[in-house]
């Protein structure tokens, strides 16, 4: 895709005055890193980053019994949301396997958003609309919200000298609540993709470049800085939080990717649950599992898991090195009879045709400390 194809998020001139290094991202220009991809990474474990996700895509479904509708599309129990709370899930199709991962927010019973991944905005529009448009009003918002995560520790700090509430402190992960945001009508949720604190703030588009703004203002005494998508790769990998593309996608079912507490197969019928009991049932041929590389090498997204005859039998979607541990971790496929802890597994860059050892390790490499 040619640069002048690319579309710009709202902050696209405010990641220029910052010196962002822009890259193409799910058809936008998108700042990779700014000050250097580790120094973002530590900024963020340490103090706080700020991150433009208004790529993302964004929908509601409205009617009666939205909650209710949507609740029948993915994995996760819906029921027990109230309003202003909550829950990530994954969407699956009738074989089970994975359209996308979301995050279900209740608004009211009649009233539902859900946050998809860029990439994956018109399949699930496309799919929500054909699933439910005949009973439900389902709209795509992604052009009208703008959407801003502020991560690390000293993150609620921020964002309490941006609403001059601290009762925003209060709000629990994974619910939300409105709030006005130096002075501008906005939606906080207690959400992120880091495995630190903080918040995704949905926003008006024009609005976004002043709240952004404000909050570097507010933040850059506390050692906040912006962060872009390389240090977002390495903080969410660290977690062991799944990219769309790379750890799931229409080939992996949510059993075998790890993701199988966000599948109740108690509540009532959902789309791939007779496929998903199915596979359950048969027991799963290969898992997604964590490893740390026991030698010098770094595993990069794509390299092969290959036996002692050197035939592939797995293959890495997700590597790098991990700031926070020193250490070269990543995700892999590999067949179920090696994926206990502490496995040795073989790795090779099916380009260059080097090999490298590593050890299944357990997930998630990093937790952030429980608050006393």
């Amino acid at each position: 895709m040619e640069a002048t194809d690319l579309k710009h998020t709202p902050l696209y001139e405010e990641h220029l005055r910052s010196k962002g290094r822009m890259i193409p991202f799910t058809g936008y220009s998108m700042p990779v890193q700014y000050t250097g991809l580790v120094d973002e990474h530590h900024t963020v474990r340490r103090a706080a980053g700020l991150f433009d996700v208004s790529h993302m895509g964004e929908l509601t479904v409205r009617g009666p019994g939205a909650l209710a509708a949507v609740d029948g599309l993915v994995t996760n129990d819906l029921r027990g949301l109230l309003d202003g709370q909550a829950r990530y899930t994954v969407c699956c199709n009738d074989a089970g396997t994975i359209l996308d991962d979301l995050i279900i927010y209740r608004v009211a019973a009649d009233d539902v958003l859900v946050v998809c991944n860029a990439s994956n905005r018109a399949k699930i529009v496309g799919h929500f609309i054909a699933r439910l448009g005949a009973t439900h009003a389902v709209t795509d918002i992604s052009d009208d919200t703008a959407l801003i995560a502020l991560q690390g520790p000293k993150a609620m700090e921020i964002l309490r000298g941006a609403i001059g509430d601290g009762r925003i402190e209060e709000l629990p992960a994974f619910h939300f609540a409105d709030a006005r945001v130096f002075n501008v009508e906005c939606t906080v949720s207690r959400t992120g993709y880091t495995g630190e604190d903080g918040v995704e703030i949905f926003c008006p588009p024009g609005e976004a470049a002043r709240i952004w703004r404000g909050l570097l203002g507010l933040g850059e005494p506390l050692g906040a800085k912006p962060a872009g998508l390389g240090a977002r790769n390495t903080l969410r990998l660290e977690c062991r939080m799944a990219l769309y593309g790379n750890d799931i996608d229409e080939t992996t079912n949510p059993l075998e990717a790890g993701l199988g507490w966000v599948v109740k197969f108690e509540k009532n019928d959902f789309v791939g649950k007779a496929a998903l009991s199915t596979i359950k049932a048969n027991g799963l041929t290969r898992k997604l599992v964590g490893f740390e590389m026991s030698d010098k090498s770094i595993a990069r997204d794509h390299w092969q898991v290959v036996n002692d005859s050197n035939e592939q039998v797995g293959y890495v979607t997700s590597g790098s090195p991990s700031p926070t541990t020193g250490k070269n971790l990543g995700l892999a496929y590999v067949p179920a009879e090696l994926s206990a802890l502490g496995t040795a597994l073989r790795l090779r860059d099916p380009e260059r045709g080097r090999t490298g050892a590593a050890v299944v390790a357990k997930t998630p490499f990093y937790k952030r400390a429980a608050k006393p």
